[in-house]
């Protein structure tokens, strides 16, 4: 197994394409439980959990393998880190039960594990050093900046392609762009595209750590390189625009006030009885504080990362999961995931936590809905209650769904 996605490592993405492209068995490629085994052999992680905190402790001795200056690292082009990957649902029907949902197609949460797992290991494949088959970079997820659906429906019965490579590189960070495809008569057909961030780290994910630099090789290369730099600006001016630091524009003012005129009872108004308290829904809507549901997850010892963090795609499933519900009960039908957005991972979630999870309906237009799922850990010692991430999913539902309409100005 680990020999067969050691020589995929070693193959140009061009070969690597010409292999696999076609037919349906694609016996070469790695499956995902393989991915998962060599991460852990990359780390050194135990698969046993009372021996992790002496596998950790073993990690730190790792320290002298760091580059001190990014300069003193191989630049790596980007179909060094180019991987493909089979989930083998078609071809081994006893893994299809762990990804069907009741609905008789794919469940989009174990998607996301998947894609979190192999975004870590193709940055693991760019930073490889010949001579160490330990890392001493410890890498995490930063950011999903982006992953958009092709289609509305996985078939759970087909088998599944991974593909991806490093898209861009900062000094510690990089982007990874995902594909997934599927099998149909013969030929693999997109189904959704990826974007990644991750950020290395030294061997106990204390402090930032240098990766390689990335060198385009073609004119297509510079571009998507160009399009990474782009993306990381416009993160920056995200985060700058927060309402915590700036205030509303003109144009946003305008929207929220004319969404707050329009819930007044013009009954009082008439009656000069008028105040911010009187408010009436309109037709076909329901007030945002209705459109939200709650959940809870105590984080075992088998939801682990190779760090022994809750994993990230786990996070990631568990969000998604309220998310569709919140979604599926505000609009009366089955949704479908059209997109994922701007998924932050703010703070690592702690074996034993316990993590609260909040899903709101905050906007709706025609049949889309757009949920956020805020989720946080509960320290039950201080009995604080911290953020970790912040997710937004948006859906598509099979019926036209209600005007969703805030209460208070907040």
């Amino acid at each position: 197994s680990v020999y067969r996605l050691c020589t995929m490592w070693k193959l140009p993405s061009l070969l690597a394409r010409t292999l696999t492209s076609g037919t349906g068995g694609s016996p070469l490629l790695p499956d995902m439980s393989e991915v998962r085994s060599r991460l852990r052999d990359i780390v050194g992680a135990s698969t046993n959990w009372r021996d992790h905190v002496q596998a950790m402790q073993e990690r730190k001795a790792l320290h002298t393998l760091l580059a001190k200056r990014q300069e003193d690292l191989p630049p790596r082009k980007m179909k060094d880190s180019y991987l493909e990957v089979i989930l083998p649902l078609g071809s081994q029907p006893e893994i299809r039960e762990k990804y069907l949902n009741v609905h008789n197609s794919v469940r989009f949460g174990r998607i996301l594990e998947d894609l979190d797992s192999l975004g870590v290991l193709i940055c693991y494949t760019h930073t490889k050093q010949e001579r160490q088959p330990r890392s001493p970079l410890s890498i995490v997820t930063a950011l999903v900046d982006k992953i958009n659906l092709r289609k509305k429906v996985v078939y759970p019965d087909c088998d599944i392609k991974f593909t991806g490579n490093v898209s861009w590189v900062g000094k510690t960070s990089m982007e990874v762009k995902m594909h997934m495809l599927q099998l149909h008569d013969g030929d693999y057909s997109p189904v959704l595209d990826a974007t990644f961030v991750m950020v290395a780290r030294d061997p106990e994910n204390k402090r930032p750590a240098f990766v390689n630099p990335l060198v385009p090789e073609s004119p297509e290369e510079e571009e998507i390189f160009k399009q990474g730099e782009l993306n990381k600006l416009k993160r920056i001016d995200f985060s700058t625009a927060s309402l915590l630091k700036m205030a509303p524009t003109a144009e946003e003012r305008n929207i929220v006030h004319d969404i707050f005129l329009n819930t007044l009872d013009t009954r009082q108004e008439r009656e000069g009885t008028v105040s911010f308290r009187s408010r009436v829904l309109p037709p076909n809507s329901v007030w945002m504080e209705d459109a939200k549901l709650k959940g809870l997850q105590i984080c075992h010892p088998q939801e682990r990362n190779i760090f022994n963090r809750i994993f990230g795609g786990f996070l990631m499933r568990k969000a998604f999961e309220l998310g569709w519900a919140t979604a599926c009960s505000c609009g009366g039908s089955r949704p479908f995931i059209v997109s994922v957005d701007d998924i932050m991972f703010q703070r690592p979630v702690e074996v034993g936590s316990l993590l609260l999870l909040s899903g709101q309906v905050c906007y709706t237009e025609k049949n889309y809905i757009q949920v956020r799922v805020h989720s946080e850990v509960y320290d039950a010692d201080t009995r604080e209650h911290h953020t970790t991430n912040i997710f937004h999913f948006t859906f598509i539902s099979e019926n036209e769904v209600p005007r969703v309409v805030p209460k208070t100005y907040g």
